[in-house]
Order: C-alpha cells, then structure tokens, then sequence
C-alpha cells in the first residue's frame, strides 16, 4: 500500500478534531475531537514505521505510549466533566470558563470585607 492513503486518512481525521475543537462548546465534544487529532498521529506513526522498515518498531513503540497518554487524558477529562455537570448542571466550556472568573473575583470580594 503506498504511504500516502494513510497520510491523507490521517490528515482527515486531524482536520476533523481541529474542527470540533474550534466550533463545539460542549466539553465532550471537545474530548473526542482530542482523541480523533491522537488517533491522526497514531496513524502517522505506524505508517511512518511500516513504510521506514527497520526492525525497531519505534512508531508502534510511540503510538502505544499516545495511546496510554490519551487514556490518563480521557480519564481526567470526563472527571472534571462530571464535576462540572454535578456542581453547574451544564457541559459548556465558554460557560465553565466564565464560572471560574466570577468565582475567582467573588473570592476577592470576600477577602477584602
């Protein structure tokens, strides 16, 4: 198989997970689209190792440490996901980004009286 079928798969699914990192709100969403632009440089790498053909393997080698960086990743995402769902009801990133600031400037507020 030539190199460049995996290439432009690969190319594809990290444009998709740019996309959804750009354009969706919802925390989820924007887990997956992490883990579609991960799994585009997982492709790269095993192909990039297949089409190198030395007996080292260093792409898979790579690709299995992705992999296991991408699960510590998932883990602590949906974590703080749960977390913000349970204490504010909602998933929404720019909304949980503008909690933080009033939190953090209610806390000032409380500290100077």
């Amino acid at each position: 198989m030539p190199l460049i079928l995996p290439l432009l798969l690969a190319v594809l699914l990290f444009c998709i997970g740019v996309y959804g990192v750009l354009a969706r709100r919802n925390a989820i969403t924007l887990l997956m689209s992490f883990e579609l632009m991960l799994n585009a440089v997982n492709l790269n790498l095993v192909a990039f190792d297949a089409w190198r053909l030395d007996g080292l393997a260093t792409g898979q080698t790579l690709a299995v440490f992705v992999i296991t960086l991408a699960a510590a990743e998932i883990g602590l995402g949906l974590a703080i996901v749960l977390l913000l769902f349970r204490g504010h009801g909602h998933v929404d990133a720019d909304a949980a980004r503008d909690l933080v600031e009033q939190d953090a400037t209610e806390q000032r507020k409380g500290a100077a009286t």
